[in-house]
């Protein structure tokens, strides 16, 4: 078994993280950008930060340029890492994504070209060609590749893309728990307990909000988290609270969730679901070098793309400036 590294591993990429900090979006260049008078305006803060591929400011060169920031990171990040499996982390998602597209598109007779993502650990070609010919590859994973295989099953059986998600994301959860496990970070595992976490919340105020039962909720939550489905579920469907099961951290937004299960709008709900996770990777911002500088840094730029997909796409879309902001998440810088 390979020897797990130590944190003095991680002094150069630490110090190379902390400069690339200055990249990111700080509140002060979310403002900038949300009040820009002109949609070339805003882009000009982004230029600053060193992206790249925005002169022509479209909905289509928009996800061009995501997809380009975000693949160029991981790929560099990956070469640096001590341990690339915290890189993978944060990729894992893109190969659940892959199979429910490559699953949906076979049953319909669709194209998935324009849905398929390259951010995965695999190539989408791979899986696509896989499950075209029934082969397990060798370089997918058992866990992505079982739960593909039962996901396609149960499409073709019950016609129900939403009960063949659900498995493919019970997976998904189940494949992250256990790659944080490997690499032997508490911060990481904690991070993804607490994912999870968010999750079932999430997961739980939909339900209530829909007046689904415990069959439902049992196909929707996952383990891994600090709270048993079993918890959760029970609270659902008696009308409990969820505010009382959720750890501190999480507390103020399951009272929100909590407030909302009847009506009300759901998107300071949604807010403060990210804010929870955000505040979490918060904490080694005074660590001066660690697994968990690498960590919070690619939780950083996923928050950096969403918001950058929320003003940029809300601009194009006219919304009210005022309606971006309140779907807008703490910066980390």
């Amino acid at each position: 078994m390979s020897k797990k590294p130590k944190d003095t591993d991680y002094l150069h990429i630490s110090a190379r993280l902390r400069a690339m900090e200055g990249r990111l979006l700080t509140r002060e260049r979310r403002e900038r950008m949300l009040d820009a008078r002109s949609n070339e305006d805003a882009v000009k803060v982004l230029a600053e930060c060193g992206w790249e591929g925005l002169e022509s400011m479209d909905a289509q060169s928009l996800e061009a340029a995501l997809t380009k920031n975000r693949d160029e990171a991981f790929e560099e990040l990956r070469k640096l890492a001590p341990d690339p499996i915290l890189v993978d982390v944060f990729r894992v998602k893109y190969d659940y994504h892959n199979a429910k597209a490559l699953i949906k598109c076979a049953a319909s007779g669709r194209d998935p070209a324009s849905m398929l993502s390259p951010a995965g650990r695999y190539p989408a070609d791979t899986l696509r060609e896989a499950l075209e010919a029934d082969e397990a590859p060798a370089a997918v994973s058992k866990t992505l590749w079982d739960a593909a295989g039962e996901a396609r099953d149960t499409l073709a059986a019950t016609g129900d893309p939403q009960r063949s998600d659900f498995l493919l994301d019970r997976a998904y959860f189940g494949e992250l728990t256990e790659m944080a496990k490997a690499s032997g970070s508490r911060f990481l595992q904690e991070y993804v307990a607490l994912r999870i976490d968010v999750n079932n919340l999430r997961a739980a105020v939909r339900a209530i909000r829909q007046k689904k039962g415990a069959d439902f909720l049992n196909r929707v939550l996952v383990s891994g988290g600090t709270v048993s489905p079993g918890r959760i579920s029970a609270a659902a469907v008696s009308g409990g609270s969820l505010a009382d099961l959720f750890p501190e951290a999480l507390r103020e937004a399951a009272a929100m969730g909590d407030e909302i299960t009847d009506h009300g709008s759901q998107t300071a709900f949604e807010r403060a679901c990210d804010n929870v996770l955000g505040a979490y990777l918060k904490k080694s911002r005074m660590v001066p070098f660690g697994e968990s500088v690498l960590i919070s840094y690619l939780g950083a730029l996923e928050n950096d793309l969403t918001a950058v997909r929320i003003i940029l796409g809300g601009r194009l879309a006219g919304v009210p400036t005022e309606s971006i902001r309140e779907r807008m998440r703490e910066a980390y810088v």
